[in-house]
């Protein structure tokens, strides 16, 4: 079955899962979090978050599809985006990298390949972008996750897709994809991921398609 990648818009925000389109865990402060908990407009947080990054940053987010039916995303902002970030024991991230925020690929389609594929989509925008490298909070104990953090993507998997430890931490450390060496996916990521998984079509969203 063929996969195609997409850009995040307002338009696809639907097809994250719902608990996905609910969470904002990274788009607010912990406290401010807790009063949209309270009040019900987390998913409304949501929106605003995805399309004032799309107005003034471009291109945040992933849809990775299998067929026709939406199985994994990805989301990444720069650091001054994601207020969670100043959290993080292992903060702050470095100035000249993107910040990796929500992953996540259904539970049936793990093992496939699948999350390496967002990685590699996310990378090759990055590039194009400019963008030296890729950060992310890693959560080295991800069996022992709240329901608070269950958004941290698991360290070893960041590790599995080419991230380095930069910042170590007992529970969360801060890992880093060095984009130089990802410049030649930039001519051939489509061949390689069409050799792996079959037929990949990757789309770039800009902030102009995110209004249209």
């Amino acid at each position: 079955m063929s996969r195609r990648i997409v850009g995040v818009t307002l338009d696809n925000l639907e097809q994250l899962p719902v608990q996905c389109r609910r969470c904002v865990y990274w788009e607010l402060a912990p406290h401010l979090r807790e009063q949209a908990a309270e009040f019900g407009e987390t998913e409304v947080e949501k929106e605003a978050w995805v399309s004032g990054v799309l107005l003034e940053w471009g291109s945040c987010g992933r849809i990775i599809h299998s067929g026709n039916l939406p199985v994994g995303f990805v989301l990444y902002a720069p650091p001054s985006a994601v207020p969670r970030a100043d959290a993080f024991p292992t903060s702050p991230p470095s100035a000249d990298a993107v910040l990796l925020t929500s992953f996540h690929v259904a539970p049936e389609f793990r093992g496939g390949g699948l999350g390496r594929l967002l990685v590699q989509a996310v990378a090759k925008d990055l590039t194009r972008r400019g963008v030296r490298a890729i950060e992310a909070f890693g959560d080295a104990r991800p069996d022992e996750a709240s329901d608070e953090h269950t958004c941290v993507v698991p360290s070893t998997f960041l590790q599995s897709v080419g991230f380095k430890t930069v910042r170590p931490h007992p529970r969360w450390p801060r890992l880093r994809l060095e984009l130089r060496s990802a410049i030649s996916w930039k001519e051939d990521v489509e061949a390689a991921l069409e050799k792996l998984l079959g037929q990949v079509t990757i789309t770039t969203a800009t902030p102009e398609n995110a209004r249209a």
